[in-house]
């Protein structure tokens, strides 16, 4: 599936690219919104000549998927882009990088299960890069920190070295970041529309509204994203724990196995804060990121505690229907 629409998807197929609609079976079956076919996924495409259109029936599993929790009251997730080897974090390098942000997209993209790039964007108008690199490197640990310049092609060679043939990378960051710019790039021509971004604060408006799978010419694949405002994690903290690696080997030494970090006596990670070995805004912000996982997951085990007396009520009334029915007691 390379592009959603309303209603039904793009697909490339063996015949060729169709436009498919979403079959009611998978509409009636998918259990949430996270389910439904996604840009990157492998889907079964019903077609016939009776069709009015190809229907997609199935979703195959995912190898990885893009994942974000709802803003909102309710415990719903959606699904950005599914089957990706590498997602790049991108920001650009003017204004300065939001390094709290980009710890919340690494944590979102360690979870998904593919590996995560910082890319940091508009190389050829900061003027300091190594001042920056420092400071991106500082909260991205064991990951790669590139740079690029889609004006100088500075960069570009590395970005094209993780999207070698067969494997499929993912933009993610903010509006303005140059995330369609450098998709241009790298085609060599003016595909992905963009707009200059304002001066006075660095902040771009949404110019990509759709995500798309985009063909690369030595046969890697790329999706492009609108820029995401709200960034939800969801209830699993696994990606958390990988994006905060300092955190968690502090954490190995606290007295009590189930340390919160947050008082408690003999807590190891205080310890580091105290000594400056771990600074206190990287502590502070692994706290805000727990906390968000843990709502998402209450959200969720409430979800699932309704649907389930909801099944239960279903099945009670369906009973109660047939012994009456049949006059059985």
């Amino acid at each position: 599936m390379v592009r959603s629409e309303r209603g039904g998807a793009v697909v490339v197929t063996a015949a060729g690219t169709v436009q498919a609609k979403y079959a009611a079976a998978l509409l009636k079956e998918s259990g949430a919104a996270v389910d439904l076919p996604v840009v990157g996924d492998w889907v079964v495409v019903h077609a016939d000549d009776e069709l009015e259109a190809p229907l997609i029936e199935a979703v195959l599993d995912r190898s990885s998927a893009i994942v974000r929790g709802d803003s909102g009251e309710t415990s719903g997730q959606q699904a950005l882009a599914a089957n990706v080897d590498v997602v790049f974090v991108v920001h650009p390098l003017v204004p300065a990088p939001n390094v709290r942000r980009i710890e919340r997209e690494l944590a979102l993209a360690w979870e998904s299960g593919a590996t995560p790039v910082v890319l940091l964007t508009k190389v050829d108008l900061s003027a300091d890069v190594e001042a920056a690199i420092a400071d991106v490197s500082a909260v991205a640990f064991g990951v790669d920190v590139i740079t690029s310049s889609a004006v100088t092609g500075a960069g570009l060679d590395l970005v094209r070295a993780y999207l070698v043939s067969g494997h499929t990378g993912v933009l993610i960051g903010p509006s303005g970041a140059g995330k369609s710019t450098l998709v241009n790039a790298l085609l060599g021509e003016q595909r992905q529309a963009t707009r200059e971004v304002r001066l006075q604060d660095g902040r771009g408006r949404h110019t990509t509204v759709t995500r798309e799978l985009i063909a690369l010419a030595d046969d890697g694949l790329l999706i492009d994203t609108p820029g995401l405002r709200a960034l939800v994690l969801t209830g699993a903290e696994e990606g958390i724990a990988a994006a905060f690696p300092d955190v968690e080997a502090a954490a190995a030494g606290c007295r009590f196995r189930d340390c919160a970090h947050d008082g408690e006596p003999g807590c190891a990670v205080a310890a580091a804060v105290a000594a400056g070995t771990l600074p206190e805004e990287r502590l502070l912000s692994y706290h805000k990121l727990i906390r968000e996982a843990q709502v998402a997951a209450a959200k969720t085990d409430a979800r699932l505690r309704a649907e389930e007396k909801r099944r239960w009520r279903t099945i009670s009334k369906a009973s109660k229907r047939y012994f009456k029915e049949t006059g059985r007691a």
